[in-house]
Parts: C-alpha cells; structure tokens; sequence
C-alpha cells in the first residue's frame, strides 16, 4: 500500500442518501462536483488504513455531493461510510498551468515580505468563497505569530517559487 504522502485529500463522507447505498460528501474540491470526476477513490476511516474503491456514479444535487461506491448496496453499509475521509492518489491530479498551484504544493513553504522580512511558513489554506486565505505561521522576536494573508496573485503574493521553497508577499507583518 502507498504512503499516505501519496494521498491527496478531497473530503469526507458527511451522511447517506435513501436506501440503496448512496453517500453524501463533503468535497474541498473547486468547483465542489469535481470530485465526482476521479473514478477511484481511496477512503481512510478510523482505523486510519487506505481502501482502495471505485465510483460508479455521482452528481450535484441541492446544495448536497451524492455518490454512489462499488460494494456499497444499502443504507446500513453507507451509513458506516460517514466520516470517512476521500482522497485520489496525487498521480491523478491534473497538470496545471504556468502559475497554478496545488494548496499541497504551498503548504511548508517559507513566506517573506518584499522587503526581505521572513513572516513564517504556510500552515494551511482555506477557502472563503470569495477568494483563498493564507495562514502563515512563525516565531517573531520569540513570540509565535500568525498571519492571515489572502491569496489574491498580483495584489498580496507576488511571487512563487516552489523549487527555493519560497513565497514572497506584499504584507506589512504589523497588521
């Protein structure tokens, strides 16, 4: 079995729907029915072990993620599906265009003004609707900092470098 490096994580399963097997997910994919298009999914539960497991079918519905899995057959297998965690092997993402990035690919990388002060390194994203934020985490003067930067190309990141590891912002680290 792979390493769970290998992993990128798409969502979770959050509920069922009817009686014959489909799931709700929660998708963290952009646009969110995205995730219905990797057919084969590898789901991590509490036991933290990787299943490998195919998608037969999935769609929109409402507001809702509705699919359906190989195997899964019933409300009560569905059911133990929740909170299950989604994920495709990196391999099959995407490439992407020049100045495109994957948040996998920003996370760790180390962040500073375009004055050459060094602010942190990237924790985490997350999606606010209207645009991606930033959290930068660092020790300033001894003291541990945080920086919510939004991830606006042109406007607050001017740049990035993956190979230098390195990802400079137009940020005043007093705000």
């Amino acid at each position: 079995m792979k390493q769970s490096d290998d992993y990128i994580m798409l969502g979770e399963i959050s509920g069922v729907l009817g009686v014959k097997g489909w799931v709700k997910v929660f998708s963290h994919t952009s646009p969110r029915v995205k995730i219905t298009e990797y057919s084969h999914w590898f789901l991590q539960g509490k036991d933290k072990a990787w299943k490998s497991i195919k998608l037969l079918d999935g769609r929109k519905q409402g507001k809702n993620i509705v699919v359906k899995l190989e195997g899964i057959n019933d409300r009560n297998q569905a059911e133990a599906l929740k909170g299950v965690t989604v994920a495709i092997d990196s391999e099959q993402l995407e490439t992407l265009s020049k100045n495109e990035y994957y948040w996998k690919d920003l996370i760790g990388l180390l962040v500073e003004t375009t004055t050459g002060k060094e602010l942190g390194e990237i924790d985490w994203l997350f999606d606010t609707g209207s645009n991606d934020v930033i959290i930068v985490k660092g020790n300033i003067d001894g003291e541990n900092v945080e920086y919510l930067i939004p991830y606006l190309m042109g406007d607050y990141v001017k740049s990035i470098d993956l190979e230098a590891s390195r990802m400079v912002v137009d940020w005043d680290p007093e705000f």
